[in-house]
């Protein structure tokens, strides 16, 4: 099977025949796709557990005030956090990519953003999504998925509870007339 070009950069909108699984309803964000495979992170599925909670675990100060919420990123390595933001800085562990979303998976940023000193726009997740290679393109061409590029409004902007809704509307779908029945013409 040949690979599709790289969705790099780009949202998955999961479709109904996800409903039944771990991503129903979601919206992921690639960071990367390529041949080896791809590695995203959801970004509207909240997680009972708080930011107050996660600084307290990690002995991290913070200030009061400062509570964003907490996404499952997905279901692999759930208790190692992730965070997509806009601006850049000089984080360790960081993967750019684009010149306006960049991943960050080191304690340092966690110590900027409780202490109010670190990005303005990101969301926090714990774990991430990862495909094998061809997996996801296996998984696209059956219609599991539909995609758009992300936007920055979307990425950073959007409540989590209207993202897959919004999404949508990029793509001028709405989630009423989703069918999870695949079909080819």
């Amino acid at each position: 099977m040949q690979q599709l070009n790289s969705l790099k950069n780009h949202l998955l909108i999961a479709m109904p025949q996800l409903e039944d699984s771990w991503f129903a309803g979601t919206v992921t964000y690639l960071c990367e796709h390529n041949a080896d495979g791809a590695m995203g992170i959801v970004l509207n599925k909240p997680l009972p557990v708080t930011f107050h909670e996660i600084c307290e675990q990690l002995e991290i100060n913070r200030l009061a005030g400062i509570d964003p919420g907490i996404y499952a990123g997905g279901p692999v390595s759930q208790e190692h956090g992730f965070i997509l933001h806009r601006q850049q800085g000089n984080w360790g562990a960081t993967l750019n990519v684009t010149e306006q979303a960049h991943l960050t998976s080191s304690k340092d940023i966690l110590k900027a953003i409780a202490a109010g000193s670190g990005p303005q726009d990101y969301r926090l997740t714990l774990g991430y999504a990862g495909w094998d290679a061809q997996q996801l393109d296996e998984e696209i061409l059956a219609n599991s998925w539909l995609t758009i590029e992300a936007t920055e409004h979307l990425l950073f902007e959007v409540p989590h509870d209207e993202l897959y809704q919004a999404a949508l509307s990029q793509l001028g779908v709405s989630a009423e007339f989703l069918s999870s029945d695949a079909g080819h013409a």
